[in-house]
This record gives C-alpha cells, sequence and structure tokens, in this order.
C-alpha cells in the first residue's frame, strides 16, 4: 500500500497549454480591409471621372450643334417694298432752269431679322442717283430689328430737281406730254448680331435698286423697280 502511495505521489501534474493564435492573421486581414478599401475608392474616383467626362462630351456636342443651327449668324433681308412719289409740281423756270421740277419720294424700307438675337444697326442712308449724279439722299436713324422680326422703316427724299433738269435739258411742254427718268438707288445700313454675347458679328447690308420715274399730265409715278442686296 505504501509504495502504491507514493507511486501516486510521484506523478508529474498534468497542465493544459493554452491555444496559441497566430499574430500574421490579423495583420493580413486588416491588410486585405485596407485593399478593398482603395479599391472601392479608386472605382468611385474612376466613375466619378468618367461621369464628368461624358458630361463635358455632351455640353461640347450640343453646344457646336447650336452654333451650327440655332446661334448661327445668318444674314438679315433688306427690301424696298415700295417707292412713291409723295409730291410732284412743274413749274415754268428762268432763263438758267427753263422748268422748275419739285419732287419727293418716300421709299418703304424693311429688315428681316432670321436670327435668335436682337439687330442693331446704325445711322443709315439712301442716295437716289440720276446719270452718275446724285438728286437726293434720304436718312434713317438708329434702331434695332428684334429677333425673327421685320422693321419697316419709311424714308423721305426730296429729289434736287434742278441737276435733273440740267442733265436732261427738259422744256415745260416735255414735261407734260410725258418724260421718264432711269434713277438708281443704293441703301446701305451697318450693324450686329449678338447671341449670348458670345457669337457676335458685324454685318453691313447694301441695297441697289433701278427705277423708272415716268410724268406726265396724267400719271406720275414709278415703274420697273429692281433690286438687289448684298451681305458683308
Amino acid at each position: 500500500m505504501a509504495g502504491k502511495r507514493e507511486e501516486e505521489q510521484v506523478k508529474p501534474i498534468m497542465l493544459h497549454s493554452p491555444s496559441i493564435v497566430p499574430v500574421g492573421d490579423d495583420e493580413e486581414a486588416a491588410s486585405r480591409w485596407r485593399s478593398i478599401q482603395y479599391l472601392h475608392k479608386q472605382r468611385c474616383a474612376l466613375c466619378c471621372c468618367g461621369c464628368c467626362g461624358a458630361t463635358v462630351v455632351i455640353l461640347g456636342i450640343t453646344i457646336l450643334i447650336l452654333s451650327l443651327t440655332v446661334f448661327k449668324v445668318k444674314d438679315p433681308t433688306l427690301t424696298m417694298n415700295s417707292l412713291t412719289l409723295d409730291t410732284f409740281r412743274v413749274e415754268p423756270g428762268t432763263l438758267d432752269n427753263l422748268v422748275l421740277v419739285n419732287a419727293t419720294l418716300v421709299a418703304d424700307i424693311s429688315i428681316k431679322n432670321p436670327n435668335v438675337a436682337s439687330f442693331r444697326f446704325d445711322n443709315s442712308t439712301t442716295d437716289f442717283y440720276y446719270a452718275g449724279e446724285t438728286v437726293g439722299v434720304a436718312y434713317a436713324p438708329q434702331g434695332k430689328v428684334s429677333a425673327r422680326r421685320t422693321a419697316r422703316m419709311n424714308v423721305t427724299v426730296d429729289v434736287l430737281t434742278d441737276r435733273v433738269v440740267k442733265q436732261m435739258n427738259i422744256t415745260t411742254e416735255a414735261s407734260t406730254a410725258g418724260t421718264e427718268l432711269n434713277l438708281t438707288s443704293f441703301t446701305d445700313i451697318k450693324g450686329r448680331v449678338n447671341v449670348l454675347g458670345v457669337y457676335k458679328r458685324d454685318i453691313e447690308v447694301m441695297l441697289n435698286c433701278s427705277m423708272t420715274l415716268e410724268f406726265s399730265r396724267t400719271f406720275h409715278g414709278f415703274k420697273n423697280t429692281d433690286c438687289s442686296a448684298n451681305v458683308s
């Protein structure tokens, strides 16, 4: 019995060793998490850059299309609608001028603006010529034609008839029997179209007309009026 007790006493005490967790697993998990976050941020940045680039491209294409269509500055149209003889009177003159002719012309001119912005123009003139010499000048004040609108102007011209009489050497009998004068006119209008302060263009519209003034005992007026306009 004594021997068994000694053996039991001599047996070593068995201790359970604690479980050992590797330290490297936590660092690897943390590194992997940081990599995932970095990739997510990089993906978001790429998406933002792509959206911004696409927006810039779309805006550029839109501006290009608008500049070639809606915002493109078009040429205004200048038209001589009518030319009337407001007053006409023939009287016996002096020894130098056998006939005194008093004539006043009224020209109805319109400007059509096809642009999306207004057309502002400066003071303009309309010159009338006979045989290469100026026989009348009409002045029109500066103004504005609204977008896609048409403005009309009535200009009055007092014809310098003494120059016409000298060129034609007409008499009272010839003037009452019937006479035709081949006149030409030139209208020059300068202005500017400004679209949103971005698209600007200085425009000069010129209108050349030829007409025949006929006066007799029964008829005073114009016929065969032909006009052509140029824009620069």
